[in-house]
């Protein structure tokens, strides 16, 4: 559940023009479980919202992420993660990062403070009732936390996109550097449940292993986007041990463009 929570909230926010990170733009999911012989059942929301604050004496692009289980399923495992995003609108590179993740008896808190004049980023971070972590780690210009990571393909003109073309982004975790392959696999209309049917971009994604950058043990997971101005994502899915588990759209607020990829 955590890993697609977390690829969900990273997934959102938007483009190289002056949409990125746009205050206001608000997003609503569902996320889904699913497995052989087991129906599929809703089992968190998830809410990513931008907005502007003053942040060290100057306005800033503030990303907050929630993801929460349903009360039904709050007896059996209690999930309470939000992540916290701070941007610089004139430069488009995160300032800081926090995360507070509550899962079950797991706790785990993280924070990346980055300096981009000098290249390199403070990271802390701790899991429930040990001592606090900390390294600070060089930073390369493609170096993103996991939340703003994902922001990037909005970013990307939809003329950019080859089919079966591989990209690949360096993510700022804990106390590493992790890789992230992504590959556009094509154009796809894809019915989203209550939203209904939409024109979207789909991308095939991998992580390497914390070893090194290798990625023959990372299962892909798969992100559909809108194929508008907005490019929002619309819907995920990734396998897990047993089954799979979705995460999909249930409304917006605030887009800066019209939800143009809807088919009437």
């Amino acid at each position: 559940m955590k890993r697609l929570l977390v690829f969900l909230l990273l997934l959102s926010p938007a483009a190289a023009s002056a949409q990125l990170y746009h205050p206001g733009e608000e997003l609503r999911y569902s996320v889904s479980y699913r497995a052989k012989f087991f129906p599929n059942t809703e089992v968190a929301t998830v809410t990513v919202r931008t907005s502007e604050e003053e942040f060290e004496g100057k306005k800033v692009r503030k990303v907050v992420g929630h993801g929460k289980t349903l009360p039904t399923y709050r007896l059996f495992f209690t999930l309470d993660d939000s992540y916290t995003l701070r941007i610089d609108p004139a430069t488009l590179r995160t300032l800081e990062y926090e995360s507070d993740v509550r899962e079950g008896s797991y706790t785990f808190r993280s924070r990346f403070d980055y300096d981009w004049e000098r290249m390199q980023v403070s990271t802390r971070w701790a899991k429930r009732e040990e001592t606090e972590q900390r390294k600070t780690m060089p930073l390369t210009r493609e170096s993103m936390d996991a939340v703003s990571l994902f922001f990037n393909m909005r970013s990307a003109s939809t003329d950019q996109f080859r089919e079966g073309e591989q990209r690949t982004l360096q993510m700022v975790l804990e106390d590493t550097i992790r890789y992230l392959n992504y590959r556009f696999v094509g154009r796809e209309v894809k019915k989203i449940r209550t939203m209904g049917k939409f024109r979207t971009l789909k991308f095939a994604c991998q992580i390497g292993t914390s070893e090194g950058y290798s990625f023959t043990d990372g299962d892909e997971f798969f992100i559909w986007i809108s194929d508008d101005r907005n490019k929002i994502p619309l819907w995920l899915e990734s396998p897990i041990r047993i089954g799979s588990i979705c995460a999909y759209i249930t409304g917006t607020k605030g887009l800066k463009y019209p939800l143009e990829s809807k088919i009437k």
